[in-house]
């Protein structure tokens, strides 16, 4: 098994802003977009849980667009075909977030392994990686679309470990989203959590994350801190 440590970038909102939707989106919506946008982030994880505790798959694009159509029903914002299309197009192409290009050099500097860990698709997540200048920093994109499930199934970070050729206990879940920390921490990999808005809170459980961080900024030195101890 490799000796370096392997870090594990979940995309959407730990790398990848998924709230720079907002701005179509404050053309139609003016102070409700952030809700909007909210919800339907919320909605498309919901999606995503159910559809793999009901082994009924649909691709991650998918159940972004069904999450759309049910956040424009929902909220009664009564959006046309076109629009739903360019908030889709957009979403495609969401940018980095500051600290993400910083960090992901950092984190090259000290020799780890770096690899992009998703539920998106390939055709999906190469286009959006690259448009936000991240792609070539990663050995590789792994996805669990491969498997026709979601994170934070356990399949998945076994998955992960097996095509990144990784040692489970020197392997990094690098995610802001607390479903994935919980996940791949009962599955025995480290996790750092993005706290990006001290307002929120992890959850109450035995699972917690191995280091929270609120920028990814601080992503080298909380894992070497963790490393040492």
């Amino acid at each position: 098994m490799p000796e370096k440590i392997t870090l594990a970038f979940d995309i959407y909102g730990t790398l990848i802003d998924i709230h720079g939707v907002t701005q179509l989106l404050a053309t139609r919506l003016g102070d409700a977009a952030m809700t909007f946008s909210s919800r339907w982030r919320e909605k498309q994880l919901e999606y995503s849980f159910r559809r793999a505790l009901m082994r009924n798959y649909v691709d991650f694009a998918t159940c972004t667009a069904e999450a759309l159509e049910w956040t424009d029903r929902s909220m009664n914002t009564a959006m046309d075909s076109e629009f739903k299309k360019r908030l889709l197009t957009v979403y495609a192409t969401l940018p980095a977030f500051p600290d993400a290009a910083v960090a992901i050099e950092q984190a090259r500097d000290r020799g780890y392994r770096l690899y992009a860990f998703t539920n998106g698709t390939i055709a999906a997540m190469g286009p959006l990686l690259e448009n936000a200048g991240l792609r070539s920093a990663f050995l590789d994109i792994v996805t669990v679309d491969d498997l026709k499930t979601f994170k934070p199934d356990p399949a998945a970070y076994g998955y992960f470990l097996r095509r990144a050729n990784a040692e489970r206990t020197r392997t990094w879940l690098i995610s802001s989203n607390p479903f994935d920390v919980t996940g791949a921490v009962s599955s025995g990999l480290q996790a750092a959590w993005v706290r990006r808005d001290p307002r929120v809170a992890f959850d109450c459980w035995e699972l917690q994350p191995t280091v929270t961080i609120s920028s990814l900024a601080e992503l080298v030195r909380a894992i070497e801190t963790a490393s040492a101890t």
